[in-house]
């Protein structure tokens, strides 16, 4: 059973746990088909991805008409998307941009450049929430693949689990879409992923900005 955020007649959004993949793979029911027959519908509109490794907000249409208003949103930048990440590596920076075209690079794994031309664009604050670990507040203002795990990497704080681009091994990779706000139809959302029981959630919530 998926944990649902929020339900109105026209979305759902649930808290998509780490390690589950958002297309369907081989030999298993999809995402959307499992939360259909859940919510007792025929079918239901992915609107954005997660990496499988990433948890969190995920939001997802019920009805087509939704799903092209919805995705038009994303297309035009007018979502407000907030990751939290954790790091053990200090950053050459504590809080600002981070931008640059990303290209592709080994084993699946993407870089960035200085290049500008149609940049990958992130804005981020972090904070020293234990020895050794340094929470990260992402907020992305384009939507490229792996964009928040290579930033990381270029501050030199690889995401903590994210073995791929550098960070030090852990029991998951830990980057959580925590909170996603828009408007639609005339109102105002803002929706809220909580943390598993796997991060050190009361350092989190310490520093955290009323805010958010």
């Amino acid at each position: 059973m998926w944990v649902i955020l929020f339900q109105n007649q026209n979305f759902v959004a649930i808290n998509k746990p780490c390690h589950i993949a958002v297309h369907q793979e081989e030999n298993q029911i999809s995402l959307t088909q499992t939360l259909a027959a859940q919510l007792g519908l025929e079918r239901v509109w992915l609107l954005h991805r997660l990496d499988k490794a990433t948890s969190g907000v995920l939001l997802l249409a019920l009805n087509e008409q939704t799903a092209s208003e919805l995705a038009q949103q994303f297309s035009d930048k007018t979502m407000c998307k907030t990751y939290l990440a954790l790091s053990d590596t200090k950053p050459s920076k504590k809080q600002g941009w981070i931008k640059g075209r990303m290209e592709k690079s080994r084993r699946g794994a993407w870089k960035l450049t200085r290049d500008m031309a149609n940049p990958a664009i992130t804005q981020f604050h972090s904070h020293a929430i234990a020895p050794n670990l340094r929470l990260f507040v992402l907020q992305p203002h384009t939507g490229k693949t792996h964009q928040l795990r290579v930033a990381m990497k270029s501050l030199g704080s690889p995401i903590l689990g994210d073995e791929l681009y550098g960070g030090t091994p852990a029991e998951r990779m830990y980057l959580h879409a925590w909170q996603i706000e828009f408007q639609h139809r005339g109102e105002h959302f803002k929706i809220t992923a909580p943390l598993d029981t796997i991060w050190p959630s009361e350092y989190i919530y310490a520093v955290l900005s009323p805010s958010l």
